[in-house]
């Protein structure tokens, strides 16, 4: 990728309390085991930026998710958070839009900048797509989703944006393959073919059930994979985990510029 050492770096120094460098974005993980098709958070090829795991350790989907009593997850998801921070990590995300819940005792725990759900650029689409048109919020599970996870992330009741959950659509019986307790089997699986042709027809759904939907934002890293796809169909701008670990890392290390005048 680089022909010539960054001349920028002339002297190095240590920097405080960190043991890595050259690192890019932490992500804390889900006590899970399920596997991610590339452009899920949970699977680390897809992106241009060196990414290192971190597992929250007893916090899985049933914790984070299903459980109202969600205290639980803090402590470890502290820990988590920072043990990325010393190994070097320049900014801290996670991989399940419902760690919204976290957003602000996370950022108020680490010293780097902290993006724990896709739900973050919500008001930011709020603001792009001004007072006349809806922010449509796709979420895996919209039983779930609390005002205590919007409010976290800056999300004002009774802004611009509409709700909706997969379970209002038909569902994505491929996605449930992989993460619902009691349906998934032993050893988790999806089709991308499957997956991709149910997700993209039940958030064509939602899309249609809001005339006035100017831009679309997927709460789950699962649904990333199929964002271009269903882009492609409903043709507004879609934000996804994508759209946010991108610009997580370009603020974190921002690019140089090379060309000519």
């Amino acid at each position: 990728m680089y022909q010539h050492r960054d001349t920028g770096i002339g002297h190095i120094v240590a920097r405080k309390d960190h043991r890595c460098y050259g690192m890019g974005l932490g992500i804390i993980i889900l006590d899970d085991v399920y596997p991610g098709f590339p452009g899920d958070v949970r699977n680390a090829s897809a992106f241009p930026f060196p990414i290192q795991y971190e597992i929250a350790e007893g916090v899985d989907i049933v914790a984070l998710v299903d459980e109202e009593d969600k205290s639980p997850c803090l402590a470890p998801i502290q820990r988590a958070a920072g043990k990325l921070e010393r190994m070097g990590c320049r900014a801290i995300a996670a991989e399940c839009g419902y760690f919204a819940y976290f957003q602000q005792e996370i950022a108020g725990h680490v010293g780097v900048p902290v993006f724990m759900s896709s739900l973050l650029q919500v008001p930011w689409a709020q603001q792009l797509m001004g007072p006349n048109r809806v922010v449509g919020l796709l979420a895996s599970l919209r039983s779930a989703m609390t005002p205590a996870h919007l409010a976290a992330v800056g999300i004002q009741p009774g802004g611009n944006y509409v709700m909706g959950g997969l379970e209002d659509y038909g569902g994505c019986p491929e996605f449930d393959n992989l993460w619902t307790e009691g349906v998934r089997p032993d050893r988790p699986e999806a089709s991308y073919d499957k997956a991709e042709k149910e997700f993209v027809t039940a958030a064509i759904d939602f899309h249609r059930d809001h005339a006035n939907m100017g831009a679309m934002v997927l709460e789950c890293t699962g649904m990333q994979p199929f964002a271009r796809a269903l882009q492609r169909e409903i043709d507004i701008p879609v934000f996804s985990w994508g759209t946010l670990l991108d610009y997580a890392y370009s603020v974190a290390v921002h690019r140089d510029y090379y060309g000519h005048v």
